[in-house]
């Protein structure tokens, strides 16, 4: 038999046996062109629908650069430089989603505008505005801005407690910048804490989601907005299958608040607590993981109110399991103001229930141009409880006016103010202690981040 027999004709029972095999293993590979005389089952008449209320962001910050040797004034005055600081441009890109054509309202994330001096919002249909933030909630990483509401297209919101994990989801946004981009999974996970700072609450999902997603859309089936993307687990910084979305219940509740207050208002029992470490846990003959210790309750709070006491241990919240104190911290903060709560609690080794009901937090809160002008236009607050570690105490920004003149001098949302002239405070109310003589230099000790630096007002 030479080499190319096999190509010599078969016979036509062996051709219709393999016709049959091939058959099989295509249906078995992938997806019939019909089903039922209906063309192939595609999301596209979905995508169509959602992709116009998706929108493409584009920030910049000025950031003053200031040079060692311009601080220095014999050197400024021998080679004639002005005294002032220099700039450079900082962008950043995102996405944002409209949720309310009318009004023109965007929902993003809080990352991708915070400090910025000016937010384009780039349109499906190519249109480029200019936007203006309504209000910013950090604890949440959500923001609403505002573009002129001409020919919007929005999209709905679902209930996003309805999700169940292996329920499918389209992510919709704009990674690396390279235009609007639809991937899509399953719902991986619910409930997801202990991933960053803030309130927590996060949907997991395997869509695919990368760097310029941020603040974009994750969608159900119909097309109805069930979270906003925010943030991905990732060893290289590119998609892995694990990202996470802030869910459209909470992002709702945020943006109604913000909209109507400028800020969002959360409740809070009263209570200072600490994680059950093993020695508690022998102490208290508990188990490690197993509720939080109270240790310490705030005067005319719910917690006081309802006769809790330090070394009490909060073991649950409305019948859910409490583990740790950041655990009790997002159920604070995502419970609404005025919300009746059943708190189970161990004292001395036995099981009670306490009722109360949750009060709005009573962290102060300051406009700067009440305690000194040099402050107009920023907003000064007690550090949150999430933000609070050991060896930090002062005031932070909780919001700042960018034409303000603390915002040129370079003072920023979150920052967190420490001391005043080299007199280190507490609290807000130390602050404008502090402020009630108004010094002639303003010098602010300022924390961002892990860096700590000096701020001089005049």
């Amino acid at each position: 038999m030479d080499h190319l027999s096999c190509l010599r004709p078969l016979p036509t029972r062996i051709l219709m046996s393999l016709a049959l095999c091939l058959s099989a293993a295509t249906a078995l590979a992938g997806l019939p062109p019909a089903v039922d005389g209906q063309p192939l089952p595609t999301l596209a008449p979905m995508i169509d629908r959602v992709t116009p209320a998706v929108v493409n962001i584009n920030t910049r910050t000025r950031v003053q650069v200031r040079d060692p040797f311009f601080d220095d004034p014999m050197f400024r005055r021998f080679f004639n430089v002005p005294n002032q600081p220099r700039e450079r441009i900082q962008q950043s890109l995102g996405s944002g989603v409209i949720v309310d054509a009318d009004n023109g309202y965007v929902l993003t994330n809080n990352h991708v505008v915070q400090g910025a001096d000016d937010i384009d919002v780039t349109l499906h249909d190519n249109r480029t505005v200019s936007a203006r933030v309504i209000g910013s909630d950090p604890d949440t990483d959500l923001t609403v801005l505002q573009i002129p509401a001409e020919n919007l297209q929005a999209v709905p919101l679902a209930r996003s407690r309805d999700l169940k994990v292996g329920d499918f989801v389209v992510a919709i946004g704009d990674p690396f910048g390279l235009g609007q981009t639809v991937t899509s999974g399953i719902v991986s996970a619910l409930d997801r804490t202990g991933l960053r700072r803030g309130y927590q609450n996060f949907i997991q999902t395997d869509a695919s989601i990368n760097p310029g997603n941020s603040g974009g859309a994750l969608v159900n089936l119909r097309g109805e907005l069930v979270g906003i993307n925010s943030m991905i687990f990732s060893p290289s910084g590119a998609s892995v299958g694990i990202g996470f979305a802030i869910p459209s219940d909470l992002a709702a509740n945020v943006m109604r608040q913000l909209v109507e207050f400028g800020e969002v208002r959360r409740g809070a029992l009263g209570v200072d607590t600490q994680d059950v470490t093993a020695d508690i846990a022998a102490m208290l003959a508990i188990e490690v993981g197993k509720g939080t210790v109270v240790t310490r309750v705030r005067n005319a709070t719910p917690a006081a109110d309802a006769g809790l006491r330090a070394g009490d241990v909060i073991t649950s919240i409305n019948e859910k399991p409490i583990g740790s104190s950041q655990e009790l911290h997002n159920i604070e903060g995502l419970t609404p103001v005025g919300t009746a709560v059943r708190v189970g609690i161990l004292r001395d080794g036995k099981p009670l229930v306490v009722n109360m009901v949750l009060k709005a937090s009573s962290t102060v809160s300051v406009r700067g141009e009440d305690i000194d002008a040099r402050l107009a236009g920023v907003q000064l607050a007690d550090l949150a409880a999430d933000q609070q570690r050991p060896g930090l105490s002062g005031s932070v920004v909780r919001a700042i006016d960018s034409s303000s003149p603390a915002y040129r001098r370079g003072l920023r949302q979150g920052d967190v103010v420490i001391g005043i002239n080299q007199r280190n405070i507490q609290d807000t109310d130390d602050l404008a202690r502090l402020l009630e003589q108004p010094p002639r230099q303003l010098m602010l000790s300022v924390v961002r981040g892990q860096t700590l630096f000096y701020l001089r007002l005049q």
